[in-house]
């Protein structure tokens, strides 16, 4: 018995069908069958199956007699079925690579839920790819599985059978089957969704939805259409003849209402003629199906309870006149815009024709609070270079970071257009508004924000999850404003300067957000775990994780109070994670949410070891030689979604846990802190923190600002360095350093 039967009925699509059954066959997940549905297709759909039965024999070949149609042809697929779970699949769309083992995983992590629902995204021919926009729904984070009155939101979800796996002695006890005509998936899905016991969701891109020019059904002009009548019937009458389900009678009735408007709003969908009648036959199926308290605005109440009392023309006219009402708002509030705009654009040009101040200086950063690279260089400039007067640019709630003496200008305010023409030097870790004009005689310094693990830069043309909406010519334009570029270390000097060509200088000085980490004391250590409600005593790990670009939402990778219920009352968590809920306190205020402070420095000293998995934090931690470990249990998915510059697996800074229970067990033992830990973060230090000695701000104000490109302070050996301990440093052979474990719990290996 196989895990997954994948049943794709085809009809005419010879030109899609193709690589839609490779993109199963070619899965990395292998145990399944594929029941490929020929529902009499004039075309070559027929033979192409029988081909890849041939070749496959996990390709199990239908043919049916005479042309069925889409729902009755799926039926046909699960009569033939014997896998585990169903996947229906159309036969024009097609499955992202590795998306069986996802769902896989996801079904054996939730307990074998009766329906996992997966995300999808709609593929155009022009080569662009839009995720589904309320794949929030989709969240992982939560209990799991639930049923439906858990989840609610999910009925905003795509109704279609193709995003989700359904268990098959589920559908068979229930009876479930498609029936004839368009909108066949409304009567399935709706009471799939109902009658569950158990549903989990996958935030995962499982689908590419192909969004065909032309032959696609649904934008097919046909009286077809007038079929989405008969399947809310069915809808209903499923709901009729099960009372314990008439709570759901009101979202069903909004989803119908608002599916009937989309269908008689497409201009492609309904022949001449025939829009009345549509609003005729609406009205009498909402006026039948009627159910008070479905919670909705007033405008789509307004425009369902027209749409029931058959004022088709009030209902054009409403939506005629609130489009309107939109537009005519937006052209009141364009005028004053337009005229704030063009008063900024003549003071900057104004401003570009004034000499430069050789004694000013403009800072920003990507997150807006004063801190990081062009925070350190910053107060170096003030410290070094005290004639130079900073500005930093920074939204207003952002303004009580920046210390007394440094400007604060806002972000488009006259006073910043007028920083960015007038000031000589120009520092920033990201890149400063688009629209800047970089003067002869500017210097712009470009700190990028560390060591680069994932791909960067031109390496994202080939990775669209990590590139997102990049505009790599924009972005080589950046690059050619930028005078310096501070490196840590000859592999990041190296990558950037390919990945990122141009004719700055790179500067391979160090990183001067590293400094701190010289120059804290013991004082300061404690002083900081103080503020964050860290208990005297306990071991606090900074856990930190990598943002998943195959991932719409950034549910936790790891279980902390788990993980703390596991290691005892003695440990603290400091989260600074990507997700809204997954720093929130937890095991008796042990799970400490830092996401929001201002200084990842300042944890990291206040810390005792690293929890991350891929962020580049770890390079910028080794500099405490404290324990680091690393957690790699979804390498591959990374790798494959953004691509790494080398495997930090073999190479890496501590300890490797490739699941959570190896990672609990890491701490439990003490192997976190042990002598193997210690040479694996020896050799990462050498190779990634060669000149991180605590100057090396100063290297870079004296060479850029004072000129002193010879004779700069010598770099520190590593051996010479003495970073603050952290304030478990002594603790190695306390209660502290190991867990009493239960009997079963994993072994460590020499591997990590």
């Amino acid at each position: 018995m196989p895990r997954f039967s994948v049943i794709v009925p085809a009809y005419k699509v010879q030109a899609y069908l193709p690589e839609c059954l490779d993109s199963v066959l070619s899965q990395s997940y292998p145990d399944l069958e594929l029941i490929a549905v020929d529902d009499c297709s004039p075309d070559a759909c027929g033979e192409i199956i029988d081909e890849y039965a041939a070749r496959d024999p996990r390709v199990r070949a239908v043919h049916l007699p005479e042309n069925q149609g889409l729902g009755r042809a799926r039926n046909a697929g699960i009569a033939q079925a014997g896998g585990d779970y169903l996947v229906f699949l159309d036969s024009d769309d097609t499955l992202t690579p590795g998306a069986l083992r996802a769902i896989a995983d996801r079904i054996k992590e939730t307990g074998e839920p009766d329906v996992l629902v997966y995300d999808y995204a709609r593929t155009f021919w022009t080569g662009e790819a839009v995720r589904n926009n309320v794949a929030s729904e989709l969240a992982e984070q939560g209990p799991a599985p639930f049923r439906l009155e858990d989840r609610p939101g999910l009925l905003k979800v795509l109704m279609v059978a193709w995003n989700k796996a359904c268990r098959r002695e589920f559908v068979e006890r229930a009876g479930f089957r498609f029936p004839p005509g368009y909108y066949e998936d409304t009567p399935w899905t709706f009471p799939v969704l109902m009658t569950a016991e158990s549903i989990a969701t996958l935030d995962r891109v499982c689908v590419h939805y192909r969004q065909r020019r032309q032959g696609s059904i649904l934008r097919t002009t046909s009286r077809r259409h007038f079929d989405v009548f008969d399947q809310y019937d069915r809808v209903f009458a499923y709901v009729e003849e099960r009372p314990e389900l008439a709570r759901w009678r009101p979202a069903l009735f909004r989803r119908m209402a608002d599916h009937f408007a989309a269908v008689f709003t497409r201009r492609d969908r309904l022949p001449r003629g025939t829009r009345a009648e549509f609003l005729r036959l609406a009205r009498d199926r909402l006026r039948r199906h009627h159910a008070p308290g479905a919670p909705a605005p007033l405008r789509a109440r307004l425009g369902h309870a027209l749409l029931r009392l058959g004022l088709h023309r009030t209902y054009r006219a409403l939506r005629l006149t609130g489009a309107g009402c939109r537009r005519t708002g937006r052209l009141a509030a364009k005028p004053a815009r337009i005229v704030r705009s063009a008063a900024l654009r003549l003071h900057y040009r104004i401003q570009l024709r004034l000499p430069l101040r050789a004694d000013r200086a403009v800072f920003a950063a990507h997150h807006g609070r004063h801190g990081g690279d062009p925070g350190a260089l910053e107060a170096a400039f003030r410290t070094h270079a005290p004639h130079i007067r900073t500005v930093w640019i920074a939204r207003p709630e952002q303004h009580h970071t920046i210390p007394p003496g440094t400007r604060r200008v806002r972000p488009g305010s006259a006073a910043h257009w007028t920083a960015l023409a007038r000031s000589k030097y120009l520092v920033n870790d990201a890149g400063f508004d688009r629209r800047m004009v970089k003067r002869r005689g500017q210097v712009f310094v470009q700190t990028l924000q560390g060591t680069p693990l994932g791909h960067m830069g031109l390496d994202l043309q080939e990775r669209p999850a990590a590139a997102r909406d990049t505009d790599f010519a924009e972005l080589l334009d950046e690059v050619d404003k930028w005078d310096y570029v501070l490196s840590a270390n000859r592999h990041t000097t190296l990558t950037w300067e390919r990945v990122l060509p141009g004719r700055y200088t790179t500067l391979e000085y160090g990183r001067p957000r590293n400094d701190v980490f010289q120059r804290a004391t013991t004082a300061d250590v404690t002083r900081l775990r103080e503020s964050l409600g860290v208990p005297h005593g306990a071991v606090a790990i900074l856990y930190v994780p990598a943002h998943r670009d195959y991932r719409r939402t950034q549910q936790p990778a790891l279980d902390l109070e788990r993980i703390l219920r596991r290691l005892g009352p003695r440990h603290v968590i400091l989260a600074r994670t990507h997700h809204r809920d997954a720093g929130r306190p937890g095991e008796g205020g042990r799970i400490i949410d830092v996401g929001d402070h201002p200084s990842v420095e300042q944890l990291c000293l206040a810390s005792d070891a690293l929890l991350t998995d891929y962020a580049s934090i770890m390079f910028d931690y080794a500099n405490l030689d404290r324990p680091i470990v690393v957690h790699t249990e979804d390498w591959e998915a990374y790798d494959a979604a953004r691509g790494t510059y080398f495997d930090l697996r073999a190479f890496p800074p501590g300890a490797v846990a490739r699941s959570e229970d190896e990672l609990i067990d890491i701490f439990a033992t003490g192997h976190w802190r042990g002598s193997r830990s210690t040479q694996l973060r020896t050799a990462f230090r050498e190779r990634f923190c060669p000149h991180d000695d605590g100057r090396a701000a100063e290297r870079v104000v004296r060479h850029v600002v004072l000129g002193e490109s010879a004779g700069l302070p010598g770099v520190v050996p590593l051996e010479a360095r003495h970073p603050v301990p952290s304030a478990a440093s002594g603790l190695a052979r306390s209660p502290l350093a190991t867990v009493p474990q239960p009997s079963g719990s994993l072994p460590v290996t020499d591997s990590r």
